[in-house]
């Protein structure tokens, strides 16, 4: 079900998600707000979505499979944690569908290492580069209730340009 995009200064955006335990792995409930979060991400024409966007406090996020290289469908990210992989932190221009119509400058690293669990509860670890490893940087700060604003320069509104 698409579900309404809460906004800023909505409290639980700046919430730490709690961890997903391992009992509710696989549950209904958990396969419904993935559900939930891939139909609102898409329909809100967003990239990524964390949990606390559509108010649950917890630590899942899904990436749209258009920039999930080598997945063949959208990517479910529970409990994720990233390490950087390289040195080097590329300065791009993001949005967030809780900002609506403010965009900034942030630097994100440009490889990174994420360890997560799928929703049934599998292992994921892998290496993401580029624009996928810059969404995944900006969701992981979802659960851990930082905004992209928190971390952008130059930040500007598009509806001031109207």
């Amino acid at each position: 079900m698409i579900k309404n995009i809460l906004t800023e200064p909505e409290p639980i955006l700046r919430q730490k998600g709690r961890d997903i335990s391992p009992d509710e792995l696989g549950t209904p409930k958990l396969e419904q707000l993935t559900r939930d979060l891939i139909a609102t991400m898409y329909a809100k024409d967003g990239v990524g979505i964390a949990a606390p966007q559509i108010g649950q406090s917890v630590q899942i996020c899904a990436i749209a499979r258009e920039h999930t290289p080598e997945q063949k469908s959208d990517l479910v990210l529970i409990n994720p944690v990233w390490i950087k992989k390289s040195l080097i932190k590329v300065s791009g221009e993001e949005g967030c569908l809780s900002v609506p119509d403010v965009f900034g400058k942030v630097k994100r690293y440009k490889k990174i290492k994420v360890t997560a669990l799928d929703p049934h509860g599998k292992k994921l670890v892998f290496e993401a580069a580029n624009f996928p490893a810059r969404v995944i940087q900006h969701e992981v700060d979802h659960l851990n209730g930082i905004l992209f604003i928190d971390k952008a320069k130059d930040i500007y509104r598009t509806d001031n340009l109207l």
